[in-house]
């Protein structure tokens, strides 16, 4: 392939690389990884309301990674009710798997970062050896893929299996109970799909700068030996 559609393919790449490392670093920060209702059940049952009733009963409840806001309804209008994670809410949720989430995330943006400098080093000047050639940025690729893929299921688990929702509403009610009503992944979730993504594109984009897996022989090479080999 020529050296100008190389520099071409490896800019994409990382600026690709930049731009979700800053996604990822936005999406850490805000609290659109999950909105959702809440229903009021308990005061639902005390008036036995059905239908158009039930509204009244519904709060709604959005999350990210370190805060997040409630609002409780329970017949009597909305009350907005703001938590954090750290401190408030560690007694009662999974808290190995949401700092993993955290842990994770922090990697992934340090990776994206390191992968985007060296995409960078072999598009405007000499392809290092080792870890800072095509190894390099395969490797590069592949962890900041993983770590997506692992924030994605950790996070998944902590909302689905461990019922993260419920918990935050329920927090500090002596008297009413909340169940969950309806609840879906909000942007900063699909950003990290999204990155994971694109990294994986990368790593197709090495491939088709010309570079061989890190793994691959060349059949030349050991037919070259073999021959070799046999002389001696």
């Amino acid at each position: 392939m020529p050296a100008q559609q190389k520099k071409l393919l490896f800019c994409t790449a990382g600026v690709l690389s930049l731009a979700c490392a800053l996604g990822t670093a936005a999406a850490v920060g805000t609290q659109l990884w999950v909105r959702g209702t809440v229903l009021c059940s308990t005061g639902a049952l005390l008036v036995n309301a059905s239908g158009a009733e039930l509204h009244k009963f519904i709060g709604d409840i959005q999350y990210g990674l370190f805060s997040g806001q409630r609002v409780r309804q329970c017949g009597l209008g909305g009350r907005p009710f703001h938590f954090s994670f750290f401190p408030d809410l560690l007694r009662i949720i999974p808290a190995s798997i949401h700092v993993s989430v955290i842990l994770f995330c922090t990697v992934l943006i340090v990776f994206a970062l390191v992968g985007a400098g060296f995409f960078m080093l072999n598009a405007f000047g000499s392809p290092y050896e080792t870890l800072h050639g095509p190894v390099g940025l395969y490797l590069w690729s592949f962890i900041s893929c993983s770590c997506g893929c692992l924030i994605m299921i950790l996070f998944s688990s902590e909302v689905k299996i461990h019922h993260l929702s419920e918990k935050i509403a329920n927090f500090k009610e002596g008297t009413f109970t909340f169940k969950t009503h309806s609840e879906q992944f909000a942007n900063s979730f699909w950003t990290i799909l999204v990155c994971s993504l694109v990294h994986f594109l990368n790593a197709l984009l090495i491939r088709f700068a010309g570079f061989e897996f890190p793994f691959s022989k060349s059949k030349d090479s050991g037919t070259t030996t073999g021959a070799v080999d046999l002389m001696y």
